[in-house]
């Protein structure tokens, strides 16, 4: 079986980059940066898809790089009062779901995710109410309001493993938001699975053809891909997985170049666990095609040192998460299921 629900018309407005800062600049802030934190007695969380000096402040003060069910459970066990979380706004959402107590800020609210504005709470619980049999399995990257409608939240690196669960209860799905994890899955477990069709602007770029040829080029490379991206890129791949996943494969395959599909913020990591490995971003253009985000998340590139030092300096309306409690209380419900089983 299959359904399918779509937004219409999403055209997303990108943010304008931060202003580059020079190496002088750089150092007052970070310098500012790491005394913020101790005086405020905070600590930096960032996502693998930030820019790479953010995640080497995050790694240099203690913090942590990681995906976004990491660094929530990082944020939530550290002793720190107050958690700035170096992403997009669904992953300051999530901190505060698991840390009420603390003080959860973000560099910009205004970090959005296409996969999170591309599924409306209301649209996507109207959705849901068309199927009342099927249990719904929503992606990490989502409001905290589809959270809460959702029986299971899941991360790309459990998504597997928990819809062939679900599937071997018998268990019939909906699924949301992004259309090309749900089909990778779908096709991998056979479930039974509506689909609502969502997507990542940077995932949804990468172009088959245009891989083909860089791979001519790169006859030696493996190709990693995050199952976010289109079938016809997964199928290329050599291995397919999560950002954790990728990052543990270009450490255990024996290829000395890689051809990475996901974001490149993540080749800080790769490249810092394997100095002397090559890593080749895939392709996002070629044939007429325009690249828009060019394999780096606009919203992602917000998370720059002034906005981090602002944050912390002033807090506020302009940084500071907040969740109604009853929402964040339904929600915890399927994050809750999602943390047992991952245990």
């Amino acid at each position: 079986m299959s359904a399918i629900q779509t937004v219409d018309n999403l055209d997303y407005a990108f943010p304008p980059k931060p202003k580059p800062l020079t190496d002088e600049q750089k150092a007052e802030y970070k310098a500012r940066i790491k005394q913020l934190l101790q005086d405020k007695n905070a600590v930096l969380v960032a996502h693998y898809y930030t820019d790479p000096e953010i995640q080497a402040l995050a790694e240099e003060t203690g913090g942590c790089v990681a995906d976004s069910l990491e660094m929530a459970r990082f944020g939530r066990d550290h002793d720190a009062k107050t958690l700035i979380v170096a992403g997009v706004r669904f992953m300051g959402e999530t901190a505060k779901i698991l840390t009420p107590e603390k003080t959860v800020l973000m560099p910009t609210l205004k970090a959005e995710c296409s996969l999170d504005l591309g599924c409306p709470p209301d649209k996507f619980a109207e959705f849901c109410d068309q199927y009342p049999d099927r249990t719904v399995v929503v992606y990490a990257n989502t409001s905290a309001a589809v959270k809460a409608r959702a029986d299971w939240v899941v991360t790309s690196s459990m998504a597997l493993e928990l819809v062939e669960h679900l599937d071997s209860q018998g268990e019939k799905i909906v699924w949301g938001p992004d259309r090309h994890l749900g089909g990778y899955i779908q096709k991998q477990t056979g479930a039974d699975m509506v689909m609502w069709q969502g997507a990542c602007v940077v995932h949804d770029e990468f172009k088959a053809k245009a891989l083909r040829d860089m791979k001519k080029l790169h006859p030696e490379a493996a190709i990693l891909v995050h199952p976010e991206s289109p079938q016809n890129i997964v199928d290329m791949a050599d291995a397919v997985g999560s950002t954790s996943q990728l990052i543990k494969a270009s450490q255990s395959l024996p290829n000395d170049t890689f051809i990475v599909a996901t974001d490149r913020g993540i080749f800080y990591k790769m490249q810092q666990l394997q100095p002397n490995k090559t890593f080749l971003e895939a392709p996002t253009a070629g044939n007429g095609a325009t690249c828009r985000s060019c394999a780096h998340c606009p919203w992602m590139a917000m998370n720059g040192l002034v906005a981090i030092a602002e944050a912390l300096e002033h807090g506020g309306e302009q940084h500071e998460i907040h969740v109604d409690p009853q929402l964040a209380k339904e929600a915890m419900i399927p994050l809750d299921r999602m943390l047992a089983f991952k245990k």
